[in-house]
């Protein structure tokens, strides 16, 4: 997790919010900061944990959060959703919105970090009343419903990497019950709605689901990366900064850790 590439964008955040904190009126001055964070549902967990760390730390700051899937984020943010922190679970919903990847001019630069990455697990109802034991199984006539993220989806465009990778994308595909973020799939998987999904494996944990099968790096053509950035709508840039320079520190880092997440690579 303390990887270098994960964290060299600590000085720049800081030094971020030290350049702008000047130009922006924060409330930081009468004591109290509310910074309004929009983050991947697949972090719901661990930034409500992490918060309430840092809050301890910073009592004058409240975090609130808008949790929900990385494009619908991205969407309301280019839509005029004012907020200070985005924390997407892939590249391309954060760079959507960032001028020099190609998108819109909503995020400051020199304020991105990749924090962490993740992985994809193939998941079953504890107990597996299904008894699916491979990737393979998917193909298979005992397999009738799959949950997946749908297209604009983080989880759902990685786990259509994954079963493109293994030839199996257009069985599957057929099949699919097709969710509107992560926490959804894994609560169809958990309700037994369907007969398997495919997750985070740190969603996996949260929902006490039982891992078949987890995909490896070489079933990617692109890693997983949750990319962080303070927006240009804020109005708490330096507060924004010094959340992002604590999300990469050692203690929000064991939260992650524990929680399944993985060192960017």
């Amino acid at each position: 997790m303390a990887a270098q590439g994960c964290r060299k964008a600590i000085a720049l955040v800081a030094a971020l919010g030290m350049l702008l904190a000047s130009g922006c009126q924060t409330d930081q001055e009468t004591g109290a900061v509310e910074l309004h964070v929009f983050a991947a549902a697949s972090l719901t967990e661990v930034l409500t944990e992490a918060a309430e760390l840092y809050e301890t730390v910073q009592p004058s700051v409240e975090l609130v959060f808008t949790f929900d899937s990385s494009g619908t984020l991205a969407d309301q943010i280019g839509a005029g959703a004012a907020g200070d922190i985005f924390i997407s679970a892939a590249e391309k919903a954060m760079n959507d919105i960032d001028r020099t990847t190609g998108g819109r001019d909503l995020v400051w630069p020199e304020s991105r970090v990749n924090l962490f990455s993740n992985s994809i697990a193939l998941v079953v109802q504890s107990g597996n009343p299904a008894g699916i034991q491979t990737w393979q199984d998917l193909a298979g006539e005992s397999v009738k419903l799959v949950a997946l993220g749908n297209s604009d989806v983080p989880v759902g465009q990685y786990s259509e990497d994954v079963l493109q990778s293994l030839g199996l994308w257009d069985l599957v595909r057929r099949k699919a019950s097709l969710g509107s973020n992560v926490k959804e799939v894994a609560s169809w998987v958990s309700e037994g709605a369907v007969d398997c999904g495919m997750v985070y494996a740190t969603d996996a944990a949260v929902h006490g689901l039982d891992v078949i099968a987890q995909a490896d790096e070489r079933l990617l053509s692109r890693p997983i990366v949750y990319p962080a950035a303070v927006l240009v709508s804020s109005r708490q840039t330096e507060a924004a900064a010094d959340f992002l320079a604590f999300l990469q520190g050692p203690e929000s880092v064991a939260i992650f850790e524990t929680a399944g997440f993985l060192p960017c690579r």
